[in-house]
């Protein structure tokens, strides 16, 4: 039988036969990346170029809008090139190196995203000691230890993963290298394995999402206790695209990933992968956009600049 040793390359999965289906979806994952560039383009020079956007808030966003730009660019060029050449090859390093980067932005991603459930706790219920809390070396401190758990989860999974013999073919059912599909091609009871993600992966996310949601119950509170309306409805504008954002994110990932098996199938899994790995990025632009006037401003004043 053969192992890992002998696999070179896997084979990705074909979302259409006929040619003008393949041409249909590079035309519509390549609108949907060139708006993730755009998008997080425009916030990564907004909050750099406008000093008035050099706060907690803005520092965070910008590190997620650079996590968005490398999660989509790690799995949607390469689709695209494959939907256009009508080509499935990926080669295993590229596959490896698929898997290590995914699982490191994404899980830097969650672990920001829970930064920045503290950053609005700080900011609504205990605002005396925000810039105290929240200093410029505090915020540098936190966006690194998100994006060093990313990695340390990423160097887990990965290895755990590509340790494995593989002898069940090379074909994914998957547009990208994704854990679960890869498991599948192994020889060996991949059931510990399997479990092991499992427990890692749920312990992060339950982790995460029972701080962000502690977060929010004591936010909520707080605001329903601001006397004036106008100061609720402020105060609700700053959480709301956070909110917004990990909803659409942390929903999509925790079902596709601790989802039972008895209700997996091939198209289910690919419509996941689609809504983690490749919407978020480009709306979470357009939700934090649209309820920051201070972003607004920014970016319509970095475009007139560049009209102009």
């Amino acid at each position: 039988m053969p192992n890992s040793s002998s696999v070179s390359e896997f084979l990705l999965l074909a979302f259409a036969d006929t040619r003008e289906l393949q041409l249909l979806h590079f035309a519509l994952f390549l609108g949907i990346y060139l708006a993730a560039l755009l998008g997080n383009g425009l916030i990564l020079t907004a909050v750099t170029c406008d000093h008035r956007l050099h706060t907690p808030m803005y520092f965070f966003l910008l590190n997620l809008a650079l996590l968005d730009l490398g999660s989509i660019s790690t799995s949607v060029p390469k689709a695209m090139a494959n939907f256009l050449w009508d080509a499935r090859v990926i080669s295993y390093p590229g596959c490896a190196a698929q898997v290590f980067l995914l699982v490191f932005l994404i899980s830097s991603e969650l672990s920001l995203l829970t930064v920045m459930a503290y950053d609005r706790y700080i900011a609504i219920c205990q605002p005396l000691y925000y810039r105290t809390l929240l200093s410029s070396r505090a915020c540098a401190q936190m966006a690194a230890a998100a994006w060093g758990s990313g990695f340390l989860h990423a160097v887990l999974h990965t290895a755990n993963t590509f340790s494995l013999p593989l002898c069940n073919g090379n074909t994914l059912n998957q547009f990208f290298c994704e854990i679960p599909q890869i498991l599948k091609l192994s020889c060996s009871d991949s059931y510990l394995r399997e479990v092991q993600v499992l427990v890692v992966t749920a312990f992060l996310f339950g982790g995460c999402f029972v701080f962000i949601a502690l977060s929010y119950v004591q936010i909520f509170r707080a605001v329903l206790r601001i006397p004036s309306q106008q100061g609720r409805h402020k105060a609700f504008s700053t959480c709301l695209p956070h909110l917004a954002v990990v909803s659409l994110f942390m929903s999509t990932i925790m079902f596709a990933q601790l989802k039972p098996p008895s209700i997996s199938s091939p198209s289910l899994d690919l419509v996941l992968a689609v809504l983690y790995a490749v919407v978020p990025p480009a709306v979470n632009p357009l939700i934090y956009s649209i309820r920051s006037q201070e972003l607004k401003n920014a970016i319509w004043k970095l475009m007139g600049r560049c009209f102009s």
